[in-house]
């Protein structure tokens, strides 16, 4: 089996609004605010007819993403095996930059094309269900057994910066949805940060753990302010991801040193060479990966890796994923071994979709993956509707 064709073609969906059951939009960060999203499509073709889709989301622009991906790496790994995914990895290299992201939805259609074409899931691929917390009691009796399956995979319910009433109002539409996790970003005005999870806390008697994620937003004495205003009240987060700028891992270190809450680097991880940084100076008691920056499923797997060696736990990441990367995420954190921690999702909010059949979010939970491959289709006419 050959590649035969690489292309890339960017929807824009809108987000269900903040009035809706579940919705989130508009979704106001650090950095701006979100009413709709562009995700890039990535579908790879190969001479025996079967086709594998990957997904991103738009770096600069639609037209400049699409470019490298089929005018750049296309070219690379066209007339080549889908099946040898570790070597197309390591081949695609362009000196002086990194191109792993561009791969990453390449990679994981190619993921994609080997399941479909063994007839196997990916997670099956990867190793098989692995993941230890999100099995029913009856499913760890089953594991050895040929009934064994996964189990829905728990997701944290993710939200962005609103007012402490309206998070409040939120929070107990999260909890009860079923969901036990909420992250919420932050860090344009750290008191507010503080106000909105003491809301939220309150309104859901404790029953929710919440996660912190001011993008960077946070100088290190802010993020002390937080950590410690949140202590004495009573609330410990599950994590405060990426509270401060990347690159300052001794600073993180010397966080982790100041309060007792969990710190959990994202932003620093994009590098992957940074994780084993981040472990030598103690800078992370969680890590939040992602297998965009990774450069797919193969760079996560390395990554779980090295931080499951390390004994640290950790979590997949969320870019506001449709159907496609959604199912890579549920692979993924399925059949590689040491995730432990809900992976977050936006994807409750979407007001749209591009694959045929979408997931149905039920008890906090996604499905668990099954069909070959990622197990998706993609419905071409819902791609026309929201193409950019």
């Amino acid at each position: 089996m050959e590649i035969t064709d690489v292309t890339a073609v960017t929807v824009d969906v809108p987000l269900a609004d903040l009035d809706d059951h579940l919705g989130i939009g508009p979704y106001v960060t650090n950095h701006g605010r979100l009413d709709s999203m562009e995700r890039v499509l990535v579908r790879v073709d190969t001479d025996e007819g079967i086709s594998g889709w990957g997904e991103m989301r738009v770096f600069l622009s639609p037209e400049a993403t699409e470019s490298i991906i089929e005018d750049g790496v296309g070219p690379m790994i066209r007339g080549q095996s889908p099946f040898e995914i570790e070597r197309l990895r390591r081949q695609v290299f362009v000196e002086y930059t990194n191109v792993d992201m561009f791969f990453a939805a390449v990679e994981t259609a190619c993921w994609d094309i080997v399941g479909k074409a063994l007839d196997r899931p990916v997670y099956e691929l990867l190793g098989g269900w692995t993941a230890p917390t999100q099995g029913t009691q009856q499913h760890r009796q089953n594991i050895e057994g040929d009934d064994a399956s996964p189990s829905p995979v728990p997701v944290a319910f993710c939200l962005g910066i609103l007012s402490p009433e309206e998070s409040r109002a939120k929070a107990r539409e999260a909890l009860d949805a079923g969901f036990s996790v909420l992250k919420t970003k932050a860090g344009r005005d750290w008191r507010e940060d503080v106000e909105r999870i003491e809301a939220m806390h309150d309104e859901t008697d404790g029953q929710l753990e919440f996660r912190l994620d001011p993008n960077q937003g946070w100088t290190l004495e802010q993020a002390v302010r937080v950590g410690a205003m949140l202590e004495d009240s009573g609330i410990y987060l599950q994590y405060m991801e990426q509270p401060i700028r990347v690159d300052s891992h001794r600073s993180l270190a010397r966080l982790r040193q100041r309060l007792r809450q969990p710190i959990a680097p994202n932003e620093d991880t994009y590098i992957s060479h940074n994780i084993q940084s981040l472990i030598e100076a103690g800078a992370m008691d969680v890590g939040v990966i992602d297998l965009t920056p990774a450069g797919g499923i193969s760079g996560i797997r390395q990554q779980a890796a090295v931080l499951e060696d390390a004994g640290v736990p950790f979590t997949h990441h969320c870019a506001f994923d449709l159907g496609i990367r959604t199912a890579a995420i549920l692979h993924g954190v399925t059949g590689i071994p040491g995730f432990s921690l809900p992976p977050d999702s936006t994807y409750y909010g979407w007001d749209g979709e591009v694959i045929e059949h979408p997931f149905e979010v039920s008890d906090g939970c996604l499905p668990a993956p099954e069909g070959p491959g990622l197990g998706i289709s993609v419905d071409m006419d819902a791609v026309a509707e929201y193409r950019c």
